[in-house]
């Protein structure tokens, strides 16, 4: 999204959005009243992807900036509401995620330990009803290797995959709990920022 001739508070704590329509927000397909509808996807990249970039310890702002025309319409007065109940859903959403990552984690290292122990038992066991030498050895070093492989899949979510999901949350957290602000603005038909369009570094 371009955000030329927008304004900026120089502490990196705002994120700005100029808008032709507050209508460009939303998902216009969306049945549901003014404050329950999602954001345009669109919409979402863009200020999600701000939000990540901003210092994690300020409290977020979101300016609006809407045609003078815009002003006093019930949509508008909802903007605050409709971000935050959007925001809200999004970490509730992330939270139940993370907590089936959690749940299939525990259920993963329940079979791994299940899976080595029943490895570890069968290479001993191999190793004492055979007098193979070194290849009964072979087999009870490759048993065990099975069995720790079979610990990987849950050591990788409790290790390393529920970082995101868990920065996720907190960003919606976070925009959620964000103060949201409207200005207005004279000019002539055309201009604006399209939600579509890249913005610019």
């Amino acid at each position: 999204m371009e955000t030329n001739g927008l304004p900026n508070d120089g502490q990196g704590g705002a994120i700005e959005i100029r808008l032709e329509d507050v209508s460009q927000l939303f998902e216009t397909m969306d049945p549901f009243p003014f404050r329950e509808r999602d954001l345009a996807r669109d919409a979402d990249e863009y200020i999600c992807g701000w939000a990540g970039e901003l210092p994690a310890d300020r409290p977020l702002e979101i300016r609006i900036h809407l045609p003078a025309g815009a002003a006093g319409s019930a949509e508008v007065r909802g903007l605050g509401a409709s971000l935050s109940n959007y925001f809200d859903y999004r970490a509730g959403v992330v939270t139940r995620e993370l907590s089936d990552e959690f749940r299939m984690g525990r259920r993963a290292l329940l079979i791994g330990l299940a899976v080595l122990g029943l490895c570890l038992l069968l290479g001993q066991l191999f190793v004492a009803v055979t007098s193979y030498g070194s290849i009964g050895h072979f087999v009870e070093e490759g048993l065990i290797i099975v069995g720790w492989v079979a610990l990987w899949r849950p050591l990788e979510i409790f290790l390393y995959d529920w970082w995101p999901i868990a920065q996720k949350k907190k960003l919606y957290r976070r925009l959620a709990e964000a103060r949201v602000s409207v200005s207005f603005y004279e000019t002539p038909d055309g201009e604006g920022l399209d939600l579509k369009s890249r913005r610019s570094k």
